[in-house]
């Protein structure tokens, strides 16, 4: 099932989120709806904030980023052909890596985009969708990826990376997300 994307505004996106068992009810519904909404809304991740659940959950895909790439970028990021998983209990062990821009956006605050610095390199703890634990580390645009989505279940929105003259100059495009007043091609919910 296809579920609306929390719009910017809504306090759940800024709410660290908590560790689950795998006993939470309808979990396997759930990371299903996950995935279908990611791919409704062409994503490349989705965390359970933007579902409006406060649990450390994201989905994320960056096969599809290399799979549809233009021939000039072709062999641009270390991480090639890409990853795709689901994160449950996500828990950053180590940042490594130099700071490096690229140009983000996000389903909860659609039509804005900025070059935002992240490490190249992201070590996390994480049990996947059978809750078999695994470390690893992950490179490139799939770290990106990663990087992104994890802030999302810590409370983090892709603008707190941005200079504050920069979110300021957002400001009324922020303001009207969080009115709804903007159109996009998928479901959305707006705050109250």
């Amino acid at each position: 099932m296809i579920l609306p994307i929390v719009a910017y505004g809504s306090p759940i996106l800024r709410k660290v989120c908590s560790d689950i068992t795998p006993e939470y009810p309808g979990l396997e519904k759930l990371l299903a709806d996950m995935w279908e909404t990611m791919y409704n809304s062409n994503g490349v991740g989705l965390a359970a904030p933007q579902i409006n659940k406060d649990i450390r959950i994201f989905v994320m895909d960056s096969e599809q980023i290399f799979e549809n790439q233009e021939d000039d970028e072709k062999g641009l990021y270390p991480d090639e052909p890409g990853f795709k998983g689901t994160f449950i209990n996500a828990h950053i062990v180590e940042l490594n890596g130099n700071e490096w821009s690229y140009n983000e956006g996000c389903l909860s605050i659609p039509k804005i985009r900025e070059d935002i610095m992240r490490n190249e390199k992201v070590t996390l703890k994480y049990v996947d969708e059978h809750f078999k634990e695994h470390t690893q580390t992950f490179i490139g645009l799939t770290a990106r990826i990663i990087l992104h989505e994890y802030d999302h279940i810590d409370g983090k929105l892709f603008i707190d990376h941005i200079k504050p003259l920069k979110r300021t100059l957002l400001k009324r495009k922020l303001d009207d997300i969080s009115k709804g007043k903007i159109k996009v091609d998928y479901r959305m919910v707006f705050p109250k």
